[in-house]
């Protein structure tokens, strides 16, 4: 039998419901982050994979932790992260929902303007719409507006009122926009061991190299995160150690993260990740 109290308690009701829950701390983030991935040391594994809770006993992973097992929800290796919870998460993709995250009055006033009306959650400064369906999850797509569904988490704030309606394709529309411009001068790359020229055919290979994975990155439909850490440790594994990758390829790369909608912080997360994986 299952004792909980507060936070765990909650958690406990969501996963009966349905919903995949995890503590979360004061600032809004999952606690218990394990050793083993700690500052993504494991390149962010959990969030590679298209579904499936994290591997690891404590919950690490953001979204990828959250899980309807009352069991492991009420486990040991989970009691020192509900200690230091300040409220509980879930995973809004995970039950097939879409949060629209309304962080302001003036973003809640254009929601109400521009889409369908759904179940309403009230939260600090805003609302939580929440749709039957689920779709990527992108940031700031508007003023004021998150959208939190598939890889992502949201803030149990309570049940809200209202009927819930299914994704309409103004919400989808909102993650579909041009992506900012890339300033491919502020790549910073630490120096690969070598002498910087290539040993494994020609300098045609290299090229072909960084080439294909451009278009690799170019490419993908979706799992951008997913795509762009493989591609980075597909380079380094073949070129990473003779040092023939110069800073203009690798802004090449980071370029064509960037026209997908990675951000800057991401592609160098990603390519230190996969650089620490190949020792190089």
């Amino acid at each position: 039998m299952i004792h909980a109290t507060g936070h765990l308690r909650t958690a406990l009701w969501l996963a009966e419901l349905g919903l995949p829950a995890m503590p979360l701390s004061r600032a809004k983030r999952p606690v218990g982050n394990c050793p083993a991935c700690k500052d993504n040391a494991c390149g962010d594994r959990p969030n590679m994979l298209a579904a499936g809770p994290c591997a690891c006993p404590n919950p690490c992973h953001g979204w990828a932790a959250a899980t309807t097992d009352l069991e492991v929800l009420a486990s040991p290796a989970w009691a020192p992260a509900w200690r230091q919870s300040d409220g509980v998460a879930y995973h809004p993709g995970g039950a097939g929902y879409t949060v629209v995250d309304l962080d302001h009055a003036d973003a809640v006033a254009w929601a109400r303007k521009n889409l369908p009306a759904t179940k309403t959650v009230p939260t600090t400064r805003g609302e939580h719409w929440i749709y039957q369906g689920t779709m990527p999850s992108p940031n700031a797509v508007r003023d004021g507006i998150d959208i939190k569904s598939c890889m992502a988490y949201a803030r149990w704030r309570g049940p809200g009122t209202g009927t819930m309606t299914v994704l309409p394709d103004a919400v989808r529309a909102l993650a579909v926009k041009e992506p900012a411009p890339f300033r491919a001068g502020v790549v910073t790359v630490p120096a690969l061991v070598g002498g910087g020229e290539c040993p494994h055919r020609s300098p045609a290979y290299l090229e072909r190299g960084i080439a294909m994975a451009e278009q690799r990155i170019t490419d993908a439909a979706d799992a951008i995160h997913r795509t762009v850490y493989r591609v980075f440790l597909a380079v380094l594994s073949v070129h990473g150690r003779c040092g023939c990758i110069t800073d203009a390829h690798v802004g090449r790369l980071f370029k064509a993260a960037g026209d997908k909608g990675e951000s800057l912080r991401h592609c160098e997360t990603a390519w230190a990740n996969a650089r620490a994986k190949l020792g190089v």
